[in-house]
């Protein structure tokens, strides 16, 4: 596999804080964990109750099996190979990806791109998205800010200069027909496990489950971890790396969103293709990509080298970096 070093951070060393910032109040990290995980367990808790009449084996394949597919779609796909080019593929493969990222239905491929690279470049800043922070003071304020970074930011208007953002993706025909096509994915995004239940269980009853749970309940599963990360993982973890804003290494959405939770490392390395630096560090997104670089599917994958790792920690003074990233790849 080739593998390029990644400089610490997106911004020099020597302008970040050197100390770790501090964290959001008790209460509010006890709020946000209950509004993140009670609806988890209700999703969990519903199969058991469910079990035998509305809910079956085909049924959890399919809400597993869905899952995973549209939530590799948005963290391999949408994350580290479009938003960071973090590392090269094949022109096919890339409209796989954005297919299968589309099916999570968060919004066309160029959209969430472009926000994303908003957010890398405003992150934590009054011009990020969908920062928890810059919502007033004290807990009412916290609160705001994290309902804003969860979901509120969906409702206001796109900036006047967003599509500026992803201007070297849609000088690809290829990337801007997937782009184009959004709700033909969406919608395959629920035909699929719909059709494949009805011919597992050959009823109509099979087709309609199949659209529950590998449709409907699998974008609800997968919305609320992805925008956890958004919100919790800005508020709620540990920040063993550098970085200029709040973005926290999050154990529960390392795991649950596929390696992305560990979000510290990711923006004091925005553009490497591993986000789990440290051995017992879950990550699925970079395992994948590992495996299509071993079959020749992936090339030119970029991952920070054990010094410039060991440089980004707190305990190391920080130093000027001597190189810089590419203006795109630090979006």
């Amino acid at each position: 596999m080739t593998e390029k070093a990644v400089v610490p951070v997106a911004e020099p060393a020597a302008e970040l804080p050197t100390a770790p910032p501090g964290r959001a109040p008790v209460l509010v990290q006890a709020v946000i964990l209950l509004v993140i995980v009670v609806p988890l367990l209700g999703l969990v808790a519903a199969p058991f109750f469910l079990w035998g009449w509305g809910f079956s084996w085909t049924d959890l394949g399919l809400l597993l099996g869905m899952y995973l597919a549209t939530a590799l779609g948005i963290t391999v796909g949408f994350h580290r190979l479009f938003v960071h080019r973090s590392f090269e593929t094949y022109t096919w493969v890339k409209v796989v990806f954005a297919a299968l990222g589309s099916m999570a239905l968060q919004g066309s491929l160029f959209k969430w791109v472009a926000y994303h690279r908003r957010h890398h470049q405003h992150s934590d800043s009054a011009d990020d998205p969908h920062t928890p922070h810059h919502a007033g003071g004290g807990v009412l304020g916290a609160l705001r800010g994290a309902w804003h970074s969860h979901v509120g930011w969906f409702f206001r208007a796109d900036p006047p200069d967003l599509y500026d953002y992803v201007k070297d993706l849609q000088k690809s025909r290829a990337l801007r027909v997937a782009d184009a096509l959004w709700p033909l994915w969406v919608v395959l995004g629920l035909v699929i496990p719909g059709l494949i239940g009805g011919l597992v269980k050959m009823s109509w009853v099979g087709v309609w489950s199949g659209i529950v749970w590998g449709g409907l309940a699998r974008i609800f599963l997968v919305h609320h971890v992805t925008w956890s990360v958004n919100s919790a993982c800005h508020l709620w973890g540990f920040r063993p790396y550098r970085s200029a804003d709040e973005s926290r290494n999050n154990v529960v959405f390392g795991i649950l969103a596929l390696g992305e939770g560990w979000h510290n490392a990711h923006h004091a390395f925005p553009t490497s293709a591993r986000h789990g630096l440290s051995w017992w560090q879950v990550d699925v997104s970079y395992y994948l990509i590992r495996v299509m670089s071993w079959v020749g599917l992936a090339w030119g994958v970029k991952v920070p080298t054990h010094e410039a790792i060991a440089r980004a920690g707190w305990k190391t003074p920080a130093e000027p970096v001597t190189s810089a990233q590419p203006a795109a790849d630090a979006t």
